[in-house]
């Protein structure tokens, strides 16, 4: 946890803008695996997190508006509880940790919402994203589930997308932290992928890494041979001299914080001529759109960058037709980069995306486009300084979507479809890093983990 004045401070902030009443924030509860007490590694609401800081189960915050006091709910532990976890802190320890004084037993909780709305006074509380959020409210608020979906509360919605998508530097150092991790991690992964090792054996090194610390992967690993499906949870493949694999893996710091990486690692130590053209190709986008990133410029645009870039240089290696304006604006470079550039990171690895992607990553001022690939673009409106972005270009051969679009005749005058067909067993390539946006452009976060051909090889290679 930071500083109770951290939470504090936010909650001040948070209350600047808000509407009249109750705001509400359920914790999360664990999630049995397949019996009441053998949970999933527990992962608390990030929100509540984000105002109360406190990572157990079974809590809740609530803020009057019109005092501005911030009470905690929740019960302490009894003897019949120590026996299988041990003295823990009381609630009014926990609570001060997080600059809270007024705690009271979670079930008071129903009657002071009970009571606040028969006096007419209004509750406020975010769209809930896990069926036991759900059914905790609507007990707790007397309504339907349904009711419970249609009532939460839209501007205190974007009163924390406000808040939280800018980073505070303590934040900035937690992400940061957590980039140390999953950098070790990279590099063990590129170590491990020699032919004739299966994908699991890289994945267990990088979590092995991860777990020495006790830290919980920010997502389920994507390594695989077969780069090309976007998101292949599957490690079950043989590494063989000439794939590539896609690593696409982060970590979460204690503290909650994410990170989210991609390397494209070589088996066998060298990229081939037709991988490196295709895989510097990639670098290129990446790179552009980070000098691109200021305030004010909108990610949307940094996108159409990057697709720009890419077609610019596989026009001369046969794979377009007409001009980059033409493949861009039409939509037909999404054959190869059909999805979208990035989205904000931090407690969340998608952060705040619970709250509803659009409202996230789009605003009155832009708009997301219907067309496919661009369509996938999660953050598309103006960036400001304090957020955090990932930037993830990617070139991708998914024999299906090239047949699919053959068969429509899809963009026939701009798509080569025969060197696509060329390209078939290519799979894919990805690079991405966490960026900060500052006051006059942006900054990688982390120390550098390899990532030009040069690079990678010679990690390879020791």
């Amino acid at each position: 946890m930071f500083a109770a004045e951290v939470y504090q401070q936010r909650r001040s902030q948070l209350l600047a803008g808000a509407q009249p009443g109750l705001l509400l924030f359920i914790g999360n509860v664990d999630a049995p695996m397949n019996y009441l007490h053998n949970p999933y590694p527990f992962v608390q609401d990030s929100t509540f997190r984000y105002l109360f800081g406190l990572n157990d189960p079974g809590l809740a915050g609530v803020i009057d508006t019109r005092s501005g006091k911030a009470t905690l709910f929740g019960d302490d532990v009894d003897v019949d509880d120590i026996v299988w976890t041990g003295p823990l802190p009381t609630l009014a320890e926990r609570a001060a940790r997080a600059g809270v004084s007024q705690t009271r037993p979670y079930a008071a909780l129903e009657e002071v919402l009970r009571e606040a709305l028969l006096n007419g006074v209004a509750v406020h509380y975010l769209t809930p994203y896990r069926a036991e959020t759900v059914l905790e409210l609507a007990r707790l608020l007397g309504r339907t589930a349904d009711a419970v979906k249609r009532g939460a509360s839209q501007p205190l919605a974007r009163g924390i997308v406000a808040l939280r998508e800018i980073k505070g530097p303590e934040e900035v150092a937690e992400i940061e932290r957590a980039l140390e991790v999953t950098r070790e991690m990279h590099i063990a992964a590129m170590k491990a992928a020699r032919p004739g090792a299966v994908e699991y054996q890289a994945v267990g090194a990088m979590e092995g890494i991860m777990r020495s610390r006790d830290w919980q992967l920010a997502y389920p690993s994507i390594f695989s041979r077969r780069g090309e499906v976007l998101h292949n949870h599957r490690h079950d493949q043989v590494l063989q001299a000439g794939d590539l694999v896609v690593n696409d893996t982060g970590a979460s710091a204690d503290t909650g914080y994410a990170s989210d990486i991609t390397r494209t690692i070589p088996v066998g130590g060298k990229f081939s001529e037709r991988q490196r053209a295709l895989y510097e190709t990639v670098l290129a986008m990446q790179l552009e759109a980070i000098a691109a990133m200021r305030p004010g410029v909108k990610y949307f645009d940094v996108h159409k960058l990057s697709a720009r870039t890419m077609v610019a240089r596989m026009l001369p290696l046969g794979f377009f037709k007409g001009t980059v304006e033409q493949v861009v604006e039409s939509g037909a470079y999404a054959i190869a980069f059909p999805h979208g550039l990035g989205h904000q990171i931090g407690l969340d690895v998608h952060d705040m995306e619970n709250l509803g992607e659009n409202l996230v990553g789009y605003d009155e001022h832009q708009q997301r486009s219907e067309l496919f690939g661009l369509g996938y673009l999660r953050m598309g409106k103006a960036l400001k300084p304090g957020m955090v972005i990932t930037v993830e270009p990617g070139i991708y051969f998914i024999p299906e979507l090239i047949d699919a679009w053959r068969r429509e005749g899809k963009f026939a005058d701009l798509i080569d479809y025969d060197k696509f067909d060329e390209y078939r067993d290519f799979g894919g390539i990805r690079i991405e890093d966490n960026v900060l946006v500052t006051d006059s452009g942006s900054r990688v976060l982390g120390a550098p983990i390899p990532k030009t051909v040069a690079e990678v090889e010679a990690v390879m290679a020791a």
